[in-house]
């Protein structure tokens, strides 16, 4: 017989919170270990309760989501965070996506979609609603449109300096897995296929001077 699936609710609204609760309390194979009210407190939480998934809001007073899970991401933590939000903006997805979610899915998702992807997520599959999904496979395209994040900046800095993956994830305080997100979505923009291209390419841009 397989356990729960553990799972810690992070939303602003308790209202939201208390649906969440009673939705999957009253599902077989999950269990509620607690709940948070912004980003601070569930990184908290967390670390206290160590569950399989968290459900995790980005906008919140006191705390946003991306940060917390950017700070999950760098402490370790076993948890696979997925995002449950009504934003699917550019500006909410992709960081969220790069800080380390598993997942991001809209609250109008209906309840067995839930289920299914938080079963996913605590697996570490990947779960994007259509819309996200969608706006992620536009970002990775058009090559040379677009220009390179911070982050993406940082990273290409050091593999210009023949820097590992793991090397650079100790750097950056964030996961391999993240790293090679930067380095897929770097590619993308630069239009190569590999480090030595995008090094060489970024230098003929002026990106690296």
């Amino acid at each position: 017989m397989t356990s729960d699936i553990s799972v810690l609710i992070v939303d602003d609204h308790p209202v939201v919170r208390d649906g969440l609760r009673g939705m999957f309390e009253s599902a077989a194979g999950f269990t509620v270990l607690g709940e948070a009210s912004d980003g601070v407190e569930a990184v908290e939480r967390a670390t206290a309760l160590d569950p399989d998934v968290i459900l995790m809001d980005l906008r919140m007073p006191g705390g946003g989501g991306v940060d917390a899970i950017r700070e999950l991401t760098r402490a370790r933590a076993r948890a696979k965070v997925l995002v449950l939000t009504t934003y699917d903006t550019d500006s909410d997805t992709l960081p969220a996506i790069e800080a380390g979610a598993t997942g991001y899915l809209l609250k109008d998702a209906p309840r067995d979609e839930l289920f299914t992807a938080v079963r996913a997520a605590a697996e570490g599959r990947t779960v994007l609603s259509p819309a996200v999904a969608s706006r992620l496979v536009c970002a990775v395209r058009a090559p040379g449109n677009e220009p390179l994040s911070a982050r993406e900046r940082e990273v290409l800095a050091l593999v210009a300096k023949g820097t590992s993956n793991r090397e650079i994830a100790r750097e950056l305080f964030i996961s391999e897995a993240t790293v090679k997100t930067h380095l897929t979505h770097l590619y993308a923009k630069l239009g190569v296929k590999d480090r030595a291209a995008a090094v060489a390419t970024a230098y003929e841009r002026g990106i690296l001077g």
